[in-house]
C-alpha cells in the first residue's frame, strides 16, 4: 500500500467517517451518551456533560459541530495538578475554566478550533470545564468564581 498514498489517505477518511457516522470518537467513546450534571455558576445553570475516563479525557468535545448555549463538558480527574487542554480535531471555539478541587476558578483560557497549542491552568485543578467561547464573558464570570459542583456525583 506504500506505493499507493491516495489509496491510503481515502482508507484513513472512510474510517474517521464510519467513526463519526457510528457516534463513536476515537477510541471508540461515545461523542453523545455521556452522563451529565447541572452545575451552576454564579446562579447560571450548566448541563455538564461528564468526562471522567482516559479516553473520554482523550476525545473531550473533538467533531462536534455545534454545543448548545448552556451545554459544556466537565473534565474530571482523579488528582489535582496542572492541567493543559488543546483542540485537536475540535470544530468550535471553546472557553476553558480550570477549577481547583474546590470548584474555584482559577483561569480562563479561550481556545480557538482544531489547534494543537496548549492553554494551561494556572496552578493545580480537579476539574476542567469546556463552554462555547466568550460565554463567561457574556456574564461577567472569571477568576475566584466559585461553580457548585455537587450533582456530579449524581449524574445520569
Amino acid at each position: 500500500m506504500a506505493r499507493f498514498p491516495f489509496l491510503r489517505l481515502v482508507l484513513l477518511l472512510f474510517t474517521l467517517s464510519c467513526t463519526q457516522a457510528s457516534g463513536l470518537g476515537l477510541g471508540g467513546v461515545p461523542l453523545h451518551d455521556l452522563p451529565a450534571a447541572t452545575i451552576r455558576i454564579g446562579g447560571h445553570p450548566v448541563r455538564a456533560l461528564l468526562a471522567t475516563t482516559q479516553p473520554e479525557h482523550e476525545t473531550g468535545l473533538m467533531f462536534r459541530e455545534r454545543l448548545p448555549e448552556n451545554e459544556g463538558m466537565l473534565f474530571v480527574y482523579e488528582t489535582a495538578k496542572v492541567r493543559c487542554m488543546w483542540m485537536k480535531n475540535t470544530l468550535i471555539p471553546l472557553t476553558a475554566a480550570f477549577l481547583d478541587a474546590d470548584g474555584r476558578i482559577l483561569n480562563l483560557e479561550d481556545m480557538a478550533p482544531g489547534t494543537t497549542q496548549s492553554h494551561c491552568s494556572a496552578g493545580p485543578v480537579l476539574y476542567v470545564l469546556e463552554m462555547n467561547r466568550g460565554w463567561f464573558e457574556r456574564r461577567g464570570l472569571g477568576a475566584g468564581v466559585s461553580v457548585d459542583l455537587s450533582e456530579i456525583g449524581t449524574a445520569r
